[in-house]
Parts: C-alpha cells; structure tokens; sequence
C-alpha cells in the first residue's frame, strides 16, 4: 500500500485556505483537506517578529504526490513563502488510509 501522510498548510484566510482545498480535492491531489479556523502564529518574517491569525489546512494524501501539492499550493497562495510541510501517517484505521490511496490514485 501507498504509503499517506498529513500535508499542513497555513492561509491567510478561511476563503484563501477554501479554495486551495477545493481545488487539491478536485484534482485529485488530497482525499481531504480539514480546515482549522483562527489558529495563532508567532514567527519571524524579515527579520520582524509577528503574532498573526492564520487557517490551518491539514490535507491528507500519498507521500509520491507531495510534489505535485506543493506545487499546486505555491501557484495558488498569497504568501512569498507558504509553510507546506508533511508527516507521515505511521498508524491509522486501515479503512480511512484505504480510501485515501483510492481518492488520490487517478494523480501519477
């Protein structure tokens, strides 16, 4: 089986991080993108410290395809330098990760 991973991605807002989700799904790209409204973010940018409200995207998918997300994500975000990182999923119901590498499996 393929091996899944989690992909998190950060948004400026609900409807930025909507529509990178939408079109992952439709593409095929993720199996699900859950999207956590109002999560703080403090970090540096340039040299300045921040405290943001950001969206979290946590997007589920197979780990040959985080390339491909990546690089759909950069076309579609505001930021200079989106955070998109991924984890792999080392345990799960066999049923969910299933469904995952099947929704995910029209993508080469």
């Amino acid at each position: 089986m393929a091996q899944t991973i989690v992909i998190f991605v950060t948004a400026s807002a609900i409807d930025e991080a909507r529509k990178i989700g939408q079109v992952l799904v439709e593409e095929s790209l993720v199996a699900c993108c859950n999207i956590v409204q109002s999560v703080e973010s403090i970090f540096k940018w340039q040299g300045k410290l921040h405290i943001e409200r950001e969206v979290l995207m946590i997007c589920k998918t197979r780990e040959d395809l985080f390339n491909a997300v990546e690089k759909r994500v950069k076309q579609l975000h505001s930021y200079e330098v989106p955070e998109i990182i991924a984890l792999p999923i080392t345990r799960g119901s066999k049923n969910y990760l299933d469904w995952v590498v099947n929704e995910t499996e029209t993508v080469q």
